[in-house]
């Protein structure tokens, strides 16, 4: 087994992993799960906000090296997740656990697990730069058949909230409001239809 993932060059270009952006925002996440052959034991914690792509890259990343993917880990079985951290040192076949919180923030009560948690390693995916939020939006505008300029990508990125949640709900709003004013998706429309929001930027 290769102790080496190509990401993001070697992305699969299936529906989930071509809709995952490489970017200053998730770089560190990539290149610590391209080291892997490196961490001093065979687990690691991803975590960042949630919508962030955390657990698709988690997801194809077990998926090219054989390992097992715990989502939403803080909630999962004490237990299992202590028999499956030991299992992967037995194997040499990664466990990543996707997490809102890591050590000491996430308290794990049982006492072996607490033990192993504070010597797993941990990546973090931060919030979206002006770039990454920008494609993020013209991402969700495509998935609505619709094309954004790159003119009304930076109209919209200066003017909200820039989180990965933000930009999942602006494209909505904005989309809505298009359809009931029958309107195209213009510079003016958009203004119109944050200016409509509650705490929308005028």
């Amino acid at each position: 087994m290769s102790n080496q993932i190509a990401l993001p060059l070697d992305w699969p270009q299936d529906d989930d992993g071509a809709r995952f952006i490489a970017s200053a925002a998730n770089a560190a996440a990539l290149d610590h799960l391209e080291r892997w052959a490196q961490w001093p034991v065979k687990a690691t914690i991803i975590t960042g906000p949630r919508r962030s792509g955390r657990s698709l890259l988690a997801r194809t990343f077990v998926d090219r090296v054989h390992g097992r993917l715990f989502d939403d880990a803080e909630n999962h079985d004490e237990e299992s997740l202590f028999h499956a951290w030991n299992h992967a040192q037995e194997t040499g076949r990664p466990m990543i656990m996707v997490a809102d919180r890591v050590p000491p923030a996430w308290e794990a009560q049982l006492p072996d697990l607490r033990t192993r948690l504070a010597v797993t390693p941990t990546t973090e995916i931060e919030d979206p730069d002006d770039a990454l939020f920008g494609q993020l939006l013209a991402l969700h505008f495509a998935d609505r058949g619709l094309h954004l300029s790159e003119e009304a990508q930076r109209y919209i990125a200066i003017r909200v909230e820039r989180t990965y949640f933000a930009a999942e709900r602006i494209v909505e709003m904005i989309d809505r409001h298009a359809i009931a004013e029958k309107a195209r998706l213009t510079i003016p429309t958009i203004r119109n239809a944050l200016e409509a929001m509650n705490g929308g930027a005028r």
